[in-house]
């Protein structure tokens, strides 16, 4: 799921995933991280679910994917759109 917040230059958006689905620990790659895994770990949040937020800037569309334990790569089902690899997200 992707919770977006409008801010004066960009938009915060927040990656959130149920707590053990996929197991173990998963970060959002993607072009606004240069792809680094590790960058955006989500994190237990207290309904439940895990969490990161990450402020883009500008207007643009960026590419992402969901990076889990054992090499798991997965694309979010709520995203703007997809292109058969990655997940895209319209700021």
């Amino acid at each position: 799921m992707l919770e977006r917040k409008r801010r004066k230059n960009g938009t915060e958006v927040t990656f959130v995933l149920p707590a053990d689905t996929p197991p173990g620990p998963v970060s959002v790659v993607g072009d606004f991280n240069d792809w680094q895994p590790g960058t955006h770990v989500l994190e237990p949040r207290e309904d439940g679910l895990r969490a990161v937020t990450v402020a883009l800037s500008g207007k643009k569309t960026h590419t992402f994917r969901y990076l889990a334990a054992g090499d798991y790569w997965f694309d979010e089902e709520q995203a703007d759109g997809h292109d058969g690899t990655n997940s895209h997200l319209r700021t």
